[in-house]
């Protein structure tokens, strides 16, 4: 009796060791076919992002990624979202702003020009510097000209670069701290009611064709949302304390490009 148990256990020790032998070598051609491979990955969930314009969620590889950033078509991408930002633009957020006044929207676009240090563009570019201006980064032992506007608290909406690279340090829907003690046409404090553009270069040299290009898709970007804009320079709303755009900015140029109203250009074509 103990010689056929022993018997029937060898059997089923047996069977046990060929049933796992076969699943393993079963195991191994399937991952060894290819067919088997495809399977797997069609299976496999694809990643999923969200549209920072709309919100709504779509397939990594069906997304536009910009600066970090994804979007659902080119038309989301090329526009301002809720929360006033533009989509196609380089965000380098400015802590350097306020609110505006309950009510208001803005209604005007104010041209500047800035070059860290003055004419630093002309040898290389400044962009970074300018960057790191508005967030209150800027090294002060870089250049004796930083030590002085160290403590300065300064920013704009948006930079256009000599290479027409377009960024964003503060919303639209609230005030960057960039036109000072100004008045548009009896209205003060014009940093409540504007929009601020910076471009970088100065009133020696002139400004880049891809500048003007940039500043034009900008300033339609912007009309989309606020129809009612009007445009002048840091000197219309500042006389006798600022320049900028200064004499190298093509007034004549920037209306032909944009295909505005002279209506909408209230201090005229004129470069000054």
């Amino acid at each position: 009796m103990f010689k056929w148990l022993l018997l029937i256990a060898g059997i089923g020790l047996f069977y046990l060791w060929f049933k796992g032998k076969k699943q393993a070598k079963n195991t191994l051609n399937k991952s060894s076919d290819p067919r088997s491979r495809q399977a797997e990955s069609v299976i496999a969930p694809e990643a999923m992002v969200q549209c920072q314009c709309c919100k709504v969620h779509l397939p990594q590889p069906n997304a536009i990624a910009h600066d970090g950033r994804f979007y659902c078509s080119q038309e989301h991408l090329h526009q301002l979202d809720e929360g006033g930002w533009l989509g196609s633009a380089r965000w380098r957020t400015s802590p350097n702003y306020d609110t505006r006044p309950e009510g208001i929207s803005p209604d005007l676009v104010v041209i500047h020009h800035i070059s860290l240090p003055p004419g630093g563009f002309a040898d290389q570019s400044c962009t970074q510097l300018i960057v790191d201006f508005f967030q209150n980064k800027l090294e002060p032992s870089l250049h004796p000209y930083f030590e002085e506007i160290a403590d300065q608290k300064v920013s704009s909406h948006f930079l256009i670069s000599r290479h027409g690279e377009v960024f964003q340090f503060v919303s639209t829907q609230n005030k960057a701290w960039h036109a000072g003690l100004s008045s548009f046409f009896g209205r003060e404090k014009c940093n409540d009611f504007s929009i601020g553009i910076e471009l970088e270069g100065d009133s020696e040299i002139p400004f880049e064709e891809i500048q003007y290009d940039a500043l034009v898709q900008l300033s339609s970007q912007l009309q989309a949302i606020h129809p009612n804009l009007q445009f002048a320079g840091h000197s219309d709303i500042a006389p006798g304390r600022k320049t900028d755009p200064g004499i190298q900015f093509d007034w004549k140029k920037f209306q032909t490009k944009n295909n505005i109203s002279i209506e909408k250009l209230p201090f005229g074509l004129r470069s000054r």
